[in-house]
């Protein structure tokens, strides 16, 4: 069995969410994703650390975490903040909610980070703070070199 771990905190400034992107996709690189799951895996993280510095921190300065972590072909996430939680998760579960219209927000955060992961968790109390955990599976690919041997292997 194949386990890996990742911590990282930032201060909740918008232009930490590229660092942040970047962050676990280097980490994720490890698992060998095509650049289809690997696109996937940073426009998820974009949204979610997006939602704490917008949504959760609004116009005052917190830390954001990201705590990624390896189990075999299974990468998780998890971006948590100290921010001011969230009063309805299902409502803002929904398509083009957004409580920042003011900010021309698209209000479609959680649906992007639930196309594009296999599984995401919200959990949130309002006053404390929002965790959001977010799964992906990477499908291994078999290589040129390894079909090839296989192929081999048979007609022997």
């Amino acid at each position: 069995m194949y386990k890996n771990e990742m911590k990282l905190e930032f201060l909740s400034r918008s232009n930490n969410e590229a660092f942040a992107r970047i962050s676990v996709a280097a980490f994720s690189a490890q698992l060998d994703p095509t650049i289809e799951e690997l696109a996937d895996i940073k426009t998820a993280v974009s949204e979610a650390v997006t939602n704490s510095i917008i949504h959760g921190y609004e116009d005052v300065e917190g830390i954001v975490k990201i705590k990624c972590t390896i189990m075999d072909d299974l990468l998780t996430i998890e971006i948590a903040d100290t921010g001011k939680g969230i009063e309805n998760i299902e409502m803002a579960r929904q398509p083009l909610y957004t409580s920042k219209p003011n900010l021309e927000r698209s209000g479609m955060g959680f649906t992007i980070m639930e196309s594009f992961m296999d599984e995401v968790k919200i959990e949130s109390v309002v006053g404390l703070g929002t965790k959001v955990t977010m799964k992906k599976r990477i499908q291994k690919i078999e290589k040129i070199e390894d079909l090839e041997e296989s192929r081999e292997n048979a007609n022997a």
